[in-house]
């Protein structure tokens, strides 16, 4: 699986390091010798611990203590509860996670993956208030709350117990263009390619307008994609070179035609139905969305209805939905950059 992955991009040293802290906390020690090393390189490598093992939701901080002539450190871990609360919570979480993939057991990688990301836009409420155990798997899995560092962490958990080799993604903040926050996801390998996997992303933007239709913008997409409205990696990750197999074009919604957007909306306008596809045929310029949304409204008013409009200008990605000719058409912006400490 991709539990380790963290751990290989160490020197033997940090490795050392890396496996004292874990055995340390998995026992929930309240103080452990491990191998000497400097104070940022140790917040390093129980960082990368923690995004190989998401699971170890208790560990959440530490201090140290040492002696001048001695080779190691006394690491005393911070844990999120106390003891006998930890061993309740982790009981807790064991039994979910293992009734939550019961199901998915038999389905390929892609209806694995795909399994988890709806499981998470159905089931998870992006936590605005941030507590504390937001940040960890006991937030989406036990409470059906979580920020996007404990999304990626409960999708991880979920994909390394179907068997699904999995990762944290991890990018840095950009105050300049006015994101505060440090923004996590996943990195997933489905037939032997690497993709990128924003169930945070999807899940704002699945909640975002009081329907219940799940979204996949965000749906294993390369580096060239994902990077469109995420900041670059702090910590190295897979290349994901594969643009071919997101979402839309797996399910024959990316156009690159507009008399096949036409022709669609005209469809969903009839029936009734919501219509979710991805632009693709060059760039979404100010220009073409203009003649796409003329051709969506012109559509509508055949059937006699007015179109009701979301757009996620980075990734192309349009859904319409039809009403009555007598409301007013709208056409909302969509932002799912939601990120946090």
């Amino acid at each position: 699986m991709g539990e380790t992955y963290y751990y290989h991009q160490l020197n033997k040293q940090q490795q050392a390091v890396y496996y004292a802290i874990l055995k340390g906390v998995q026992s929930l020690e309240e103080e452990f010798v491990i191998p000497r090393c400097e104070s940022e390189e140790l917040y390093n490598i129980l960082f990368r611990m923690r995004l190989d093992h998401p699971e170890i939701f208790w560990a959440t901080g530490f201090r140290y203590k040492y002696y001048n002539d001695s080779p190691n450190l006394i690491f005393v871990p911070e844990y999120l509860f106390k003891k006998n609360k930890i061993i309740e919570h982790q009981k807790a979480m064991t039994a979910r996670v293992k009734k939550l993939v019961q199901p998915a057991m038999k389905l390929s990688e892609w209806e694995k993956e795909k399994y988890v990301h709806d499981f998470i836009c159905e089931n998870v409420y992006y936590d605005k208030l941030k507590k504390p155990y937001s940040h960890e798997i006991i937030g989406p899995l036990g409470q059906g709350v979580g920020v996007c560092e404990g999304i990626a962490k409960a999708v991880k958990v979920l994909m390394d117990a179907l068997g699904v080799w999995c990762v944290i993604a991890l990018c840095g903040n950009n105050p300049e263009k006015g994101i505060k926050y440090r923004h996590t996801w996943n990195i997933v390998k489905i037939g032997g390619t690497y993709y990128h996997l924003d169930a945070t992303f999807d899940n704002t933007l699945s909640n975002g307008d009081g329907q219940s239709e799940i979204r996949y913008d965000y749906f294993n997409l390369s580096d060239k994609q994902i990077f469109r409205d995420h900041e670059p990696l702090i910590a190295p990750a897979p290349k994901c070179t594969d643009g071919d197999h997101f979402f839309y074009k797996e399910k024959k919604l990316s156009f690159t035609k507009v008399e096949d957007v036409y022709k669609r909306s005209l469809q969903a306008a009839k029936k009734g139905k919501t219509l979710t596809f991805q632009w693709r045929g060059g760039f979404l310029t100010r220009e073409v969305m203009g003649e796409l949304l003329e051709l969506i409204r012109k559509a509508g008013q055949e059937k006699d209805k007015t179109a009701r409009i979301q757009l996620n200008w980075p990734q192309a990605v349009v859904r319409i939905s039809y009403q009555d000719a007598g409301l007013q058409e709208t056409v909302l912006m969509e932002d799912a950059n939601i990120s946090e400490q």
